[in-house]
């Protein structure tokens, strides 16, 4: 089953409605639902009365693409990214010199929090970031969390995920580098925009799709106007997302309504290529440029690189602390 967050061409900005959708490709319709229907919600309710809720919003008329916006299927309560790509983190770290993964990557999957009101619709645009010039886009698949879990077992965990979607992690590479340089970060780098879409799939629909280790198997692949760039397949992540719902809960909670996505696939981002060839091929993203994502059967994001038109404040440098002389 298919869920997304909509609102009609016609409604304002700030409409939120929940929908059914049914089909594939460009010929999709949008079932709404009644409108108190909350998205989470609907994912955490027993399969059966969730069918039952999608046969009866089949039954009323459906709207087509151009008469609806995609939302974000969710507005997150936290965010937090992985690091699961083994073949990606090599590619990062020979950009830095380094040989290859380091042995503490084996050990544990770690995380960053996300600024999770920085979402965007899966066919928004989005705004260069201010005063990058490595402007990079990470293609990840993500998880949504539609149960409060804590201390679970990865076998436990699998009840607590609702369903699946596709995920667009911008990136400042310029700017991410230097505030990792100081061991804390990303933050600036990274906290415009991340694109979620462009609906939600549920996890009882892609059961046939996992390996024989419990693994989702799906084909993941970016595209740059139109030209494909990187791809992989997420069976190549070093954790599955169970075991990455679990370690997030170990001493912690996993609330309902968060997101947690899998980190970068395989030359699913510019500054991997970049570290593996020590130039900048294929070039940073540009205003104009279209950035497309897609995961089988979760569907497609795509959204226009366009000029940042905000005024921003002038980053301040530190106060240095004047030595005293004896």
């Amino acid at each position: 089953m298919k869920l997304a967050a909509f609102r009609r061409t016609s409604e304002p900005d700030g409409t939120r409605r929940t929908g059914l959708v049914v089909g594939d490709g460009p010929n999709w319709w949008i079932h709404p639902f009644p409108e108190d229907t909350d998205l989470v919600e609907l994912l955490a309710v027993d399969a059966a009365d969730r069918e039952a809720a999608a046969d009866a919003a089949a039954q009323g008329d459906g709207l087509q693409p151009e008469d609806v916006v995609l939302l974000p299927p969710v507005y997150p309560v936290a965010m937090r990214d992985f690091l699961t790509f083994e073949a990606h983190v090599d590619g990062m770290e020979r950009g830095h010199g380094n040989p290859g993964p380091p042995a503490e990557w084996y050990d544990a999957p770690v995380f960053l929090f996300m600024a999770p009101h920085a979402v965007t619709g899966p066919y928004d645009d989005v705004a260069i970031a201010p005063d990058t010039e490595r402007f990079d886009f990470e293609l990840e698949l993500a998880a949504v969390i539609c149960r409060d879990v804590r201390n679970a077992t990865p076998e436990e965990a699998r009840a607590a995920i609702g369903g699946y979607c596709v995920m667009n992690d911008w990136s400042a590479r310029d700017i991410q580098g230097k505030e990792m340089k100081l061991k804390l970060g990303p933050s600036k780098g990274k906290d415009f925009a991340t694109t979620i879409g462009p609906w939600v799939v549920t996890a009882d629909e892609l059961e046939g799709s996992r390996d024989a280790d419990g693994f989702l198997d799906l084909e993941m692949t970016v595209k740059v106007n139109d030209v494909r760039v990187g791809g992989d397949r997420s069976v190549h992540m070093g954790w599955s997302f169970e075991q990455l719902v679990s370690h997030a809960s170990r001493a912690s909670w996993v609330k309902a309504g968060e997101v947690l996505a899998s980190g970068t696939c395989a030359s699913g981002s510019l500054a991997e290529s970049w570290g593996r060839t020590g130039s900048l091929t294929p070039p940073p993203l540009k205003v104009g440029d279209v950035v497309e994502m897609t995961i089988e059967r979760l569907g497609t994001i795509r959204n226009t690189v366009v000029a940042d038109t905000e005024t921003v404040p002038p980053v301040i440098a530190a106060r240095r602390r004047v030595e005293v002389s004896a």
